[in-house]
């Protein structure tokens, strides 16, 4: 019995089922979000799955540069380290799969685990488009992966500990003694958030004006999708991570609390996606150094003093 709860919590809930269906969600609220900023409609609510099938139904085509075997395996690991950081993440009410006084690290390794993946996913795929966007992937990495990790230690510090649980039950019974140092690391990890899923203004790893697709330029069929559900099943981490550490509605109104911050962090993040055109790849690094790992390092100076 024990195996076969076991089993129903990594494919069903909270595993791959209800992570894959939960960031199809947040991306049709992503999207129409976007599309009312432009004054559009936007699609139904259940495009994202039918584009899903799509995929999944279109031919797979095995470049003859591309080593077949990491073209092929590389998309598959790419959705599991994507799940497997969302099973350390509690949330509604419910503790995750395996809670231990350190699972903040391990989401975060999981979550740049996927940030290398996609630079290997493009290098290994033989297009030189896909190697352009794999580099430029590596470089908006390093620049946008300190301050989010920066940003995210901040509530550790000033909770005291490394457990995502306990930070949340700090964090909001000290919430006003905390909200200055909180708002700021916030705000860097919304930024930062952005940067890491390459979406706009930050998406010039995968710029369709200038490279194609970047490193998914070779990638159809199934194996796209794979990597198309990998980034919604990211978006959940991330919005997740982030609603645990700065937002815990989920204390008060449980399940749904979870579910409205996630749609908060999200509408927060289609705001920036409408707001600004994309960034050249050298501004995008130079808005990280100059000005977000500065005030992510602030938050976390501002935090021990705080702590003090």
């Amino acid at each position: 019995m024990d195996f076969l709860a076991d089993l129903f919590k990594l494919l069903v809930f909270p595993g791959f089922l209800f992570v894959v269906n939960f960031g199809l969600f947040l991306e049709w609220v992503d999207r129409k979000i976007y599309a009312r900023m432009q004054h559009r409609v936007g699609p139904p609510w259940y495009q994202p799955w039918l584009d899903t099938i799509k995929l999944f139904t279109k031919e797979d085509v095995i470049p003859e540069k591309a080593n077949p075997f990491m073209f092929t395996f590389l998309p598959v690991l790419d959705l599991a380290a994507a799940v497997t950081a969302f099973l350390y993440l509690p949330f509604g009410g419910f503790s995750s799969v395996n809670p231990f006084p350190g699972d903040l690290v391990v989401v975060v390794f999981f979550l740049t685990l996927s940030t290398l993946l996609l630079f290997l996913i493009g290098w290994y795929s033989g297009s030189p488009f896909g190697r352009v966007g794999s580099l430029r992937a590596v470089t908006q990495f390093l620049a946008y992966e300190v301050p989010l990790v920066l940003s995210l230690l901040t509530p550790a510090l000033l909770a005291g500990s490394w457990s995502i649980s306990t930070i949340k039950i700090v964090m909001a019974q000290n919430l006003s003694r905390f909200l200055p140092v909180t708002l700021l690391a916030l705000a860097v990890s919304l930024l930062s958030l952005q940067g890491k899923l390459l979406r706009v203004p930050f998406d010039a790893p995968e710029a369709e004006t200038e490279i194609v697709a970047g490193p998914l330029t070779e990638y159809t069929g199934r194996r796209l999708a794979f990597i198309r559900l990998a980034e919604r099943a990211e978006l959940v981490v991330g919005a997740g991570l982030i609603s645990n550490l700065f937002l815990p509605f989920d204390k008060v109104l449980g399940m749904l609390g979870f579910f409205v911050s996630c749609v908060v962090v999200v509408f927060g993040l289609s705001v920036l996606r409408a707001s600004f055109a994309r960034l050249r790849i050298e501004d995008t690094t130079l808005i990280s150094w100059k000005y977000l790992i500065p005030f992510s390092a602030l938050g976390m100076a501002l935090a021990i003093m705080v702590r003090g």
